[in-house]
């Protein structure tokens, strides 16, 4: 099978194109295709589909839609049998299909090969690798399914990549002297975008690299004028710049991106590279903190636990603190983490770091800590032609970096303590603050010192969804605010899911929210968001993944015990397994925050982990009965 969805929606079996139906149908294929290997919600289809308020049999209509798309891909499938191309989910459907079975996929993976040659200081193969991958885009992203469904957020989210992964090739085509390879798609992108500056910046360049100084100045003139009709502004200074390089016919010695002036009025160390060499490397004062979240409210003690015990070690008294903030999935550890560190901030006046590490991503692999290291070491103001070789001397050249600096490095999402080690600085100015969905006994017993974090009490969760709805639909509904919090198991991910169905919706009710979370009672329907809002079963899957086998054997088996705590004997009774066997079980699923040791060998489960649970047992069960009926 081959599928395409940068350009129009179209499936291939051997060389024989698909016809793939009505509009609509094609445009389920499209959004299953744009998560290709990852459920999409139904209620994430209902909105692409039905862009105002679906019909009252929207459910039936998708299920036929489904139905038509197994028989187009399976044509030899039995009737009712599932197939191996789109299966059902717990609240929706996943498409499969191998890699290099979609344009979008090789997109992605050209892309992400091209980034780790610019890290490191390859840019022949990353504008190779960049270019490649855009040859995939074949015009505009998803054409011929309704101009609604195009409009949706999860399409426009795939255009915004296209422009990104432009802007990179850009970048690493005028380093190598290949401008022309990019231009096609430098025109293609400026088009689709005719605002972004950054991007119109870079076809600036590109034009005069390739010998095209007046349609350079030409298209300069053109962005400008767009600019001052539309927005009332200005070409900024990235723009400008490019238009005063092209005057000067300076682009010939211009080398783009962002490693451009580094070293220009920053101090400089040297170091020993493991190349042998001892060069200057720029240090830079990095501030990559996200932004600070607009909706946090309460952690008071929480917030007054890290200030006490996360400030930097004053130099040469002894080894730099690190803290690790545990829990569940979505209970707000990113949150936190990031409300503390702009507070904190000033204690670190060298700069602050931030790497999301990906332990939880319920698709793509963790971060390994030689990327993680290319992209501080980059923050830090290394040239990529100055970035060492191999996991040790990336690690050599950080610590030396920070030597004597005090630099808060948040790292987020870890998931284990080998992803870790490296990535820890030794200057005892310096502070780690790691995030965490797993216990990670090995950096505690390294003398990290763990924050764990439980949902926020019942008066703070009323506090954060009135901060996400506004003040005055909580005061007004106060009973409705109650079973909203209780419903969410006071979860703050669920909370925020929630909430912004209530904010997009001002006509619905607080009272009409809490109706729905009551009738999905048992489902994680109910707490999947509009647009690109990660929803609960997404992030609960990123922990589940992670299980042995026969750990994920025993959570689904957990909704099965009613009692108000769960003991090694009642779920070893569940599993048919010995006590022994079961405590290490329940000590795992433990370690990953899906159950909560409360006290000594007695374990609760989240309301929310034990629906999550249940879905994972039903489907599980549907499809053993499909296996049977064969």
């Amino acid at each position: 099978m081959r599928f395409q969805v940068l350009g129009p929606v179209r499936a291939w079996r051997d060389d024989e194109e698909l016809d793939l139906g009505f509009p609509q149908q094609r445009a389920l294929l499209a959004l299953l295709l744009a998560d290709t290997g990852r459920p999409v919600p139904t209620s994430g289809i209902l909105d692409v589909l039905w862009a105002e308020r679906p019909p009252a049999s929207a459910l039936n209509v998708v299920r036929r839609y489904v139905g038509a798309l197994r028989r187009l891909l399976e044509p030899e499938l039995p009737p009712r049998a599932p197939g191996s191309r789109l299966l059902r989910r717990p609240g929706g459907y996943l498409l499969e299909a191998d890699p290099d079975e979609v344009d979008l996929l090789r997109f992605r993976e050209l892309t992400r090969q091209g980034k780790r040659a610019a890290a490191t200081g390859r840019a022949e193969t990353a504008a190779r690798c960049f270019t490649e991958a855009l040859g995939q885009w074949r015009g505009p992203v998803a054409m011929g399914i309704p101009p609604s469904a195009r409009e949706h957020v999860r399409f426009t989210a795939v255009e915004r990549e296209l422009l990104h992964t432009t802007r990179l090739a850009a970048d690493a085509a005028l380093l190598c002297g290949r401008a022309e390879h990019v231009l096609p798609a430098l025109r293609r992108a400026a088009a689709l975008d005719p605002l972004d500056e950054p991007l119109h910046a870079r076809l600036i360049l590109s034009l005069a690299a390739c010998g095209l100084q007046a349609e350079a100045l030409t298209a300069y003139e053109d962005v400008r004028r767009r600019l001052s009709a539309e927005l009332g502004i200005a070409p900024g200074a990235e723009l400008a710049a490019a238009q005063t390089r092209v005057l000067r016919q300076e682009v010939g010695r211009l080398r783009a991106g962002p490693t451009v002036a580094l070293g220009r009025d920053l101090p400089v160390v040297r170091v020993s590279t493991a190349r042998g060499a001892s060069s200057p490397a720029p240090v830079g004062r990095p501030a990559q903190l996200p932004p600070d979240p607009a909706a946090f409210a309460g952690r008071t003690a929480e917030l007054e636990w890290l200030t006490s015990h996360a400030g930097p070690a004053d130099a040469g008294t002894g080894a730099p603190p690190t803290v690790l903030i545990g829990g569940m999935a979505g209970v707000g550890k990113t949150t936190l983490a990031v409300h503390w560190a702009h507070r904190a901030a000033h204690r670190f006046p060298d700069g602050q770091l931030h790497v999301r590490l990906g332990g939880s991503d319920p698709v793509e692999p963790a971060v390994p800590p030689e990327e993680a290291l290319r992209g501080m070491l980059t923050a830090l103001g290394v040239p990529a032609p100055r970035m060492p070789d191999g996991l040790a001397a990336l690690t050599g050249l950080y610590r030396t970096l920070l030597a004597g600096r005090r630099v808060l490095v948040v790292l987020d999402d870890a998931v284990g303590t080998e992803q870790l080690r490296p990535l820890l600085p030794a200057a005892p100015g310096c502070l780690a603050l790691v995030t965490s969905r797993h216990a990670l006994p090995g950096l505690i017993a390294s003398g990290a010192r763990p924050l764990r974090l439980d949902p926020p009490p019942a008066e703070d969760a009323r506090a954060a969804l009135a901060l996400l709805t506004g003040a005055d639909r909580p005061a007004t509904e106060p009973r409705a605010t109650d079973e909203i919090v209780t419903r969410c198991g006071r979860l703050p991910l669920a909370l925020a899911a929630v909430a912004a169905r209530a904010a997009a919706r001002r006509d619905l009710s607080l009272a009409t929210v809490a109706a729905e979370l009551r009738a999905s009672h048992g489902s994680l329907d109910a707490f999947c968001a509009p647009g690109t809002t990660p929803d609960v079963r997404a992030a609960f899957l990123g922990s589940y993944r992670l299980l042995s086998a026969e750990s994920a054997r025993l959570f689904r088996l957990l909704p099965r015990h009613t009692g108000p705590g769960l003991t090694p004997a009642a779920a070893a009774a569940l599993a048919g397994l010995p006590v022994r066997r079961v405590r290490l079980l329940l000590a795992e699923l433990a370690d990953a925050h899906l159950l909560t040791e409360h006290t000594p060998g007695r374990y609760t489960l989240h309301d929310l982990l034990r629906a999550y649970a249940a879905e994972l047992a039903a489907e599980e069960g549907a499809e053993e009965g499909v296996r049977s009926a064969r």
